[in-house]
Protein backbone atom coordinates (compact mmCIF):
# COMPACT_ATOMS: atom_id res chain seq x y z
CA UNK A 1 0.00 0.00 0.00
CA UNK A 2 1.50 3.27 -1.10
CA UNK A 3 0.98 6.73 0.38
CA UNK A 4 2.31 10.18 -0.37
CA UNK A 5 5.32 11.22 1.70
CA UNK A 6 4.40 13.07 4.90
CA UNK A 7 6.83 15.75 6.03
CA UNK A 8 6.53 16.86 9.66
CA UNK A 9 8.43 18.62 12.43
CA UNK A 10 9.81 16.81 15.46
CA UNK A 11 9.52 18.24 18.96
CA UNK A 12 13.21 19.26 18.75
CA UNK A 13 12.60 21.25 15.55
CA UNK A 14 14.18 18.82 13.09
CA UNK A 15 12.27 17.69 10.03
CA UNK A 16 11.20 14.10 9.46
CA UNK A 17 9.40 12.26 6.70
CA UNK A 18 7.05 9.28 6.86
CA UNK A 19 7.13 7.29 3.67
CA UNK A 20 6.97 3.84 2.18
CA UNK A 21 10.20 1.81 2.25
CA UNK A 22 12.51 2.16 -0.72
CA UNK A 23 15.42 0.25 -2.20
CA UNK A 24 17.81 2.79 -0.67
CA UNK A 25 16.51 1.87 2.81
CA UNK A 26 17.65 -1.76 2.72
CA UNK A 27 21.06 -1.45 4.43
CA UNK A 28 19.72 1.10 6.92
CA UNK A 29 16.84 -1.22 7.73
CA UNK A 30 19.16 -4.11 8.51
CA UNK A 31 21.12 -1.90 10.92
CA UNK A 32 17.89 -0.50 12.39
CA UNK A 33 16.57 -4.01 13.09
CA UNK A 34 19.78 -5.05 14.88
CA UNK A 35 19.98 -1.82 16.88
CA UNK A 36 16.36 -1.74 18.02
CA UNK A 37 16.56 -5.40 19.05
CA UNK A 38 19.40 -4.54 21.42
CA UNK A 39 17.85 -1.42 22.92
CA UNK A 40 14.88 -3.02 24.65
CA UNK A 41 13.54 -6.37 25.82
CA UNK A 42 10.11 -5.45 24.48
CA UNK A 43 10.65 -6.41 20.83
CA UNK A 44 10.23 -10.03 19.82
CA UNK A 45 13.83 -10.52 18.72
CA UNK A 46 17.36 -10.32 20.07
CA UNK A 47 20.17 -8.78 17.97
CA UNK A 48 21.70 -12.20 17.24
CA UNK A 49 18.40 -13.29 15.68
CA UNK A 50 18.66 -10.52 13.09
CA UNK A 51 21.10 -12.53 10.96
CA UNK A 52 18.09 -14.02 9.20
CA UNK A 53 17.37 -10.63 7.65
CA UNK A 54 19.16 -10.17 4.33
CA UNK A 55 19.27 -7.43 1.68
CA UNK A 56 17.43 -9.75 -0.69
CA UNK A 57 14.76 -10.55 1.90
CA UNK A 58 14.21 -6.88 2.73
CA UNK A 59 14.00 -6.00 -0.97
CA UNK A 60 11.33 -8.68 -1.45
CA UNK A 61 9.48 -7.52 1.68
CA UNK A 62 9.49 -3.88 0.54
CA UNK A 63 8.23 -4.86 -2.91
CA UNK A 64 5.52 -7.09 -1.43
CA UNK A 65 4.17 -4.57 1.11
CA UNK A 66 4.35 -1.64 -1.30
CA UNK A 67 2.31 -3.64 -3.85
CA UNK A 68 -0.16 -4.92 -1.25
CA UNK A 69 -3.67 -3.56 -0.77
CA UNK A 70 -3.74 -4.95 2.78
CA UNK A 71 -0.40 -3.96 4.27
CA UNK A 72 1.08 -0.52 4.84
CA UNK A 73 4.68 -0.12 5.98
CA UNK A 74 6.04 3.31 6.79
CA UNK A 75 9.58 4.36 7.54
CA UNK A 76 10.37 7.51 9.49
CA UNK A 77 13.48 9.18 8.12
CA UNK A 78 15.34 11.84 10.11
CA UNK A 79 18.53 13.40 8.72
CA UNK A 80 18.77 10.56 6.19
CA UNK A 81 18.59 7.87 8.90
CA UNK A 82 15.80 5.39 9.64
CA UNK A 83 14.45 6.50 13.01
CA UNK A 84 11.55 4.06 13.15
CA UNK A 85 8.97 2.14 11.24
CA UNK A 86 5.40 1.00 11.60
CA UNK A 87 3.06 -1.40 9.89
CA UNK A 88 -0.70 -1.58 9.47
CA UNK A 89 -2.05 -4.95 8.34
CA UNK A 90 -5.67 -5.47 7.35
CA UNK A 91 -6.98 -8.99 7.91
CA UNK A 92 -8.49 -10.43 4.74
CA UNK A 93 -10.63 -13.44 5.68
CA UNK A 94 -14.39 -12.94 5.69
CA UNK A 95 -14.67 -13.51 9.45
CA UNK A 96 -11.79 -11.16 10.34
CA UNK A 97 -11.79 -8.44 7.68
CA UNK A 98 -13.24 -5.97 10.21
CA UNK A 99 -9.91 -6.00 12.08
CA UNK A 100 -6.43 -4.60 11.49
CA UNK A 101 -3.15 -5.09 13.32
CA UNK A 102 -0.61 -2.34 14.03
CA UNK A 103 3.05 -2.55 15.01
CA UNK A 104 5.67 0.12 15.67
CA UNK A 105 9.29 0.47 16.76
CA UNK A 106 11.68 3.40 17.11
CA UNK A 107 15.38 3.74 17.74
CA UNK A 108 15.89 4.86 21.33
CA UNK A 109 17.59 8.11 20.31
CA UNK A 110 14.29 9.18 18.70
CA UNK A 111 11.99 8.37 21.62
CA UNK A 112 9.92 11.29 22.90
CA UNK A 113 10.10 13.38 19.72
CA UNK A 114 6.52 12.78 18.52
CA UNK A 115 7.33 10.16 15.87
CA UNK A 116 5.23 7.40 17.45
CA UNK A 117 2.23 9.70 17.76
CA UNK A 118 2.57 10.82 14.13
CA UNK A 119 2.87 7.22 12.92
CA UNK A 120 -0.23 6.20 14.85
CA UNK A 121 -2.23 9.14 13.53
CA UNK A 122 -1.43 8.05 9.99
CA UNK A 123 -2.25 4.38 10.61
CA UNK A 124 -5.53 5.35 12.30
CA UNK A 125 -6.42 7.71 9.43
CA UNK A 126 -5.87 4.96 6.86
CA UNK A 127 -7.82 2.43 8.93
CA UNK A 128 -10.71 4.88 9.18
CA UNK A 129 -10.78 5.14 5.38
CA UNK A 130 -11.35 1.39 5.12
CA UNK A 131 -15.10 0.92 5.62
CA UNK A 132 -14.62 -2.68 6.77
CA UNK A 133 -12.41 -1.84 9.75
CA UNK A 134 -14.07 -1.44 13.14
CA UNK A 135 -11.07 -2.10 15.38
CA UNK A 136 -7.29 -1.81 15.46
CA UNK A 137 -5.29 -4.30 17.51
CA UNK A 138 -1.78 -4.53 18.88
CA UNK A 139 0.26 -6.51 21.38
CA UNK A 140 2.46 -5.01 24.07
CA UNK A 141 4.87 -6.77 26.41
CA UNK A 142 4.47 -6.42 30.18
CA UNK A 143 6.60 -3.60 31.56
CA UNK A 144 6.68 -1.54 28.36
CA UNK A 145 5.11 1.44 30.08
CA UNK A 146 6.35 4.04 27.55
CA UNK A 147 4.59 2.19 24.73
CA UNK A 148 1.46 1.59 26.82
CA UNK A 149 1.19 5.33 27.54
CA UNK A 150 1.42 6.07 23.81
CA UNK A 151 -1.12 3.40 22.93
CA UNK A 152 -3.56 4.62 25.59
CA UNK A 153 -3.10 8.21 24.37
CA UNK A 154 -4.04 6.97 20.89
CA UNK A 155 -7.24 5.37 22.24
CA UNK A 156 -6.18 1.75 22.79
CA UNK A 157 -7.38 -0.20 25.83
CA UNK A 158 -6.19 -3.51 27.25
CA UNK A 159 -8.63 -6.30 26.50
CA UNK A 160 -6.66 -9.39 27.44
CA UNK A 161 -3.50 -10.89 28.86
CA UNK A 162 -1.47 -13.91 27.80
CA UNK A 163 0.63 -14.85 30.84
CA UNK A 164 4.20 -16.08 30.34
CA UNK A 165 4.10 -15.21 26.63
CA UNK A 166 7.68 -13.90 26.55
CA UNK A 167 10.73 -15.56 28.09
CA UNK A 168 13.87 -13.45 28.33
CA UNK A 169 17.38 -14.90 28.25
CA UNK A 170 17.64 -14.64 32.04
CA UNK A 171 14.49 -16.75 32.39
CA UNK A 172 12.17 -13.86 33.28
CA UNK A 173 8.63 -14.54 32.07
CA UNK A 174 6.52 -11.62 30.88
CA UNK A 175 2.88 -11.35 29.89
CA UNK A 176 1.72 -10.11 26.53
CA UNK A 177 -1.25 -7.74 26.56
CA UNK A 178 -3.74 -7.37 23.72
CA UNK A 179 -4.88 -3.80 23.19
CA UNK A 180 -7.72 -2.67 20.94
CA UNK A 181 -8.89 0.69 19.59
CA UNK A 182 -12.37 0.96 18.15
CA UNK A 183 -12.73 2.89 14.90
CA UNK A 184 -15.38 5.55 15.14
CA UNK A 185 -16.98 7.08 12.10
CA UNK A 186 -19.25 10.03 11.68
CA UNK A 187 -22.15 8.66 9.66
CA UNK A 188 -23.88 11.96 9.29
Amino acid sequence: MLINDIDFELKDGRRAVLRNPREEDIEGTLEYLRTTAGETNFLLRYPEECGKYTPEGERELFERVNASENVLMLMCIVDGKIAGNCQLTFYTGIKRKHRADVAIALLKEYWGLGIGTRMFREMIRIAEENENIIQLELDVVEGNTRAMRLYEKMGFVITGELPNAIRLKDGTLLSDFKMIRKIERNNG
